[in-house]
């Protein structure tokens, strides 16, 4: 290999091994240093940045150092040590990919009675079933399972055993099983992320009525509106309005009179105030902002006012389920990307003895295409959740962290 090409492998490579190991370092740190990221379904997250990081530093260095040397001079049992150890991460970081995928699905499917079952000791068990599978799927070339050679010189290349009985095994346990269970568990989230929106597209509907019906806010209620809309009402801005309206109904001696019934779908009140003491006060839509539809109770007695927002908290919770939908499809497509290559590679060419042979070069690029993604999941955390931004920005010592 010429020397520019040596400088510009161990550069490169060496970037991405230096990335990886940083990246899933701060994935970790985070976890265990953020108090919002310290919950039990981001355990799956450090499992899956664990087995990440032992790729970057258990794997990648001696591959760098092959690709450069052009053959093996650490040994037979190294060698042997080595493709167990590739074998066992890479599973761990796909099966990883897999059990997050599970869990989010649970989540999302069934979310009342799975909030409860998520226990620590579930999830524990869940990743410990994760690395035990993936042990399993390492360990039989070291127990004969292989086609490598009795004698083993610096010439003997150190590569995967290419015995076609183990081939379709690990394949299989490795990468087509899990890529067939998060394909399905990704539609089927995105088929019930999407009902789920059209089925609050509809409720909102049936909250509304003709414009001739509304009435609007005065300049202080709308104002409150846009500094509030967006995080939702709480109980004291709510109070506020009220005694507001209220004043302003005395001081001009005016009694607002209750509107007509309207068939809604929103929950009670979130806040009620001793006026509001008759249980057959109706509730009509006042306005529709942008942020929250509105509810307004009116007592007939003084022509006191509650604006109960609704919506506000489903709308947050959906745009949350969106994101981690995305994020999760993101993910899954990078790893689709980066391990389809190296497993048709693995499969076809022990199963067909007449197809070309790629060169090392090749070879190494599609290994290094399935490495990468053990560096591209911290990326995707960083971009796609508000949460490690920030952890990463606080751990780095960022300024400007509150414009994140």
């Amino acid at each position: 290999m010429p020397v520019w090409e040596i400088v510009v492998t161990v550069v490169s490579l060496g970037v991405i091994i230096i990335f990886t190991i940083i990246g899933n370092v701060l994935v970790i740190l985070s976890v265990f240093t953020y108090r919002p990221l310290r919950i039990v379904q981001n355990f799956f997250i450090v499992s899956l940045a664990v087995a990440d990081l032992t790729v970057a530093v258990f794997v990648l260095p001696f591959n760098v150092a092959y690709s450069i040397i052009g053959k093996w001079v650490f040994g037979i049992h190294l060698c042997q040590m080595w493709l167990t150890c590739d074998i066992m991460c890479c599973t761990a970081s796909i099966l990883n990919l897999c059990a997050i995928a599970l869990d989010r699905y649970w989540a999302i499917t069934d979310p009342i009675n799975y909030a409860q079952k998520r226990t620590v000791k579930r999830v524990m068990i869940m990743i410990g079933l994760v690395w035990a599978i993936s042990v399993v799927i390492c360990l039989p070339p070291l127990f004969g399972w292989n086609d490598w050679p009795d004698v083993f010189t610096s010439d003997t290349p150190c590569i995967l055993t290419q015995e076609r009985g183990f081939v379709i095994y690990s394949s299989s346990g490795s990468f087509y099983c899990p890529l067939l269970i998060m394909t399905m568990v990704y539609i089927k989230i995105f088929t019930a992320t999407r009902r789920r929106l059209r089925e609050r597209a509809r409720a909102s509907k049936l909250n509304q009525i003709p414009n001739s019906g509304k009435a609007r806010l005065t300049r202080e209620e709308d104002s409150a509106v846009s500094e509030n809309g967006q995080n939702g009402y709480n109980d004291t801005s709510t109070k506020k309005l009220v005694q507001k309206k209220r004043r302003k109904k005395r001081k001009s001696g005016n009694k607002g009179q209750a509107s007509p019934a309207t068939p809604t779908l929103a929950p009670p009140p979130i806040a009620e105030t001793s006026d509001l003491s008759n249980p057959k006060d109706e509730a009509s839509p006042l306005d529709e902002k942008k942020g929250a539809d509105v509810i307004v109770r009116v007592n007939p007695k003084d022509g006191s006012q509650i604006h109960q927002f609704i919506e506000e908290k489903q709308k947050i919770s959906l745009s949350k389920e969106r994101r981690a939908a995305r994020t999760l499809g993101i993910i899954m497509g990078s790893f689709v990307v980066c391990w389809l290559p190296f497993f048709l590679m693995y499969v076809i060419l022990p199963f067909c003895s007449t197809c070309p042979v790629p060169n090392d070069k090749v070879i190494n690029f599609i290994v290094w295409l399935g490495y990468i993604n053990s560096s591209l999941n911290p990326v995707i955390y960083t971009i796609f959740n508000l949460d490690f931004r920030r952890a990463f920005a606080k751990i780095l010592r960022c300024p400007n962290t509150t414009a994140l």
